[in-house]
């Protein structure tokens, strides 16, 4: 089948919201090209469960879309038309499975020697329509704040390497208090400025109290969720046949509904949290890379105004398959590689940050819990500077963000 056939009644299975934006739009998607229309689909079949943000960026692009002309829908999309593909790829059923074609495709453009002509197709027709629609003004400046270190007494080594260059780097942070008063000063830009899933609080360990306008994801707080995956994941391994790529096929069609954990009243959250544990590489058994991770897709997908990360010492290196293993026994824990690790994963979590709108006035914060070591990045930062001004977090944090 290709897009020129599709019939209303094809997406029966989609989600109703999803359902009715394709199908106000099915006219202008069947003069689409098979080599793009799974990729829209894939976006729009799980609209429901999207960020309003993700749900904004469908929405731009099915009415830039409608604005072309047939010739211009033509234009826009020839680089993937002209794109070779296989008869049983367009046997496939990929209006209720994009997912799973683009997967095949990707595989098969590689053989065949065109993923670089389909990369090329792709970049070309982002750009085109960040020109043609470009995104919303944000509200207020990004802020990101990354706090690492939990549990580590003392630390010779130099902190914050890679940060160090873009900000200034603060010797005499009053550390009392710390996450109290980023939590605080936080949510009062929520009350603010108030965006749905706008403002985010992440823990790699045990939550701190924080106020109900942010969302609060935790390591520990997802721990049913972590379980039920895990068990998921050992069950299938003894499959006959169970391989790497077979499993992260079937990881990646399960529902919340599958693991008895979907909640009638969050089940945007509820599948976000599924896919940080099932698309994500060590999220179900390391709380650094589950912290890291989380704070990449919440920057990408939620396109978060706010986001604050803070990092707990993770279990130590073990064999994968005692840490896939349901277990009672409480894993030994590494603060201080922890502490290197989210050291790191600070540095990735602002280059996140700057590939989104409004980069050049955001602002970011990464601090050496209970220490009285801090890197500030923003507008009124000084690069390269450093400073022995003794200030607590919350004085800080108004440095940054005035």
């Amino acid at each position: 089948m290709l897009p020129a056939d599709l019939k209303p009644e094809l997406f029966a299975a989609y989600p109703p919201q999803g359902r009715a934006l394709v199908l106000s739009h099915l006219e202008a998607i069947r003069q689409l090209p098979l080599g793009f229309v799974p990729s829209l689909l894939n976006t729009i079949i799980d609209y429901d469960y999207k960020f309003p943000a993700e749900r904004d960026s469908t929405e731009r692009e099915l009415a830039n879309l409608a604005s072309l002309s047939p010739e211009q829908i033509k234009q826009w999309h020839q680089s993937f038309a002209q794109l070779s593909l296989s008869p049983w790829l367009e046997q496939f059923d990929w209006v209720n499975q994009p997912g799973q074609f683009l997967e095949m495709e990707s595989a098969h453009l590689w053989s065949t020697h065109q993923l670089d002509a389909f990369r090329q197709a792709a970049t070309e027709y982002g750009d085109r329509l960040r020109q043609a629609k470009p995104p919303k003004p944000i509200p207020v400046q990004r802020l990101g704040i990354a706090v690492i270190g939990q549990g580590v007494a003392s630390y010779d080594a130099t902190l914050f390497r890679k940060l160090r260059p873009h900000g200034t780097s603060f010797t005499n942070i009053k550390p009392e208090n710390g996450i109290s008063l980023l939590l605080a000063g936080v949510a009062v830009r929520a009350k603010a400025h108030p965006v749905s899933y706008g403002h985010w609080y992440v823990d790699g360990g045990v939550a701190a109290p924080c106020d109900p306008v942010l969302t609060c994801l935790s390591y520990q707080g997802m721990e049913p969720v972590r379980t039920a995956v895990l068990k998921n994941i050992e069950s299938e391994l003894k499959r006959p046949g169970m391989g790497p790529e077979e499993l992260r096929t079937h990881l990646a069609r399960l529902a919340p509904a599958d693991l008895a954990i979907d909640r009638p009243s969050e089940p945007v959250l509820d599948r976000f949290q599924l896919k940080l544990l099932t698309e994500g590489s060590g999220t179900q058994i390391f709380s650094t890379t589950f912290a890291q991770w989380t704070a990449r897709e919440v920057l990408r997908r939620a396109q978060a105004l706010t986001l604050l990360v803070r990092f707990a010492p993770r279990q130590r290196q073990r064999p994968m398959n005692e840490m896939l293993a349901s277990s009672n026994t409480a894993p030994e824990v590494d603060p201080v590689g922890s502490l290197v690790d989210g050291d790191m994963a600070a540095w990735y979590q602002w280059i996140n940050q700057q590939r989104l709108p409004g980069a050049e006035k955001s602002s970011f914060l990464v601090w050496f819990e209970g220490h009285n070591q801090a890197v500030a990045i923003g507008p009124t930062m000084p690069r390269g500077a450093q400073s022995s001004s003794a200030f607590n977090l919350a004085e800080l944090l108004s440095q940054i963000t005035t």
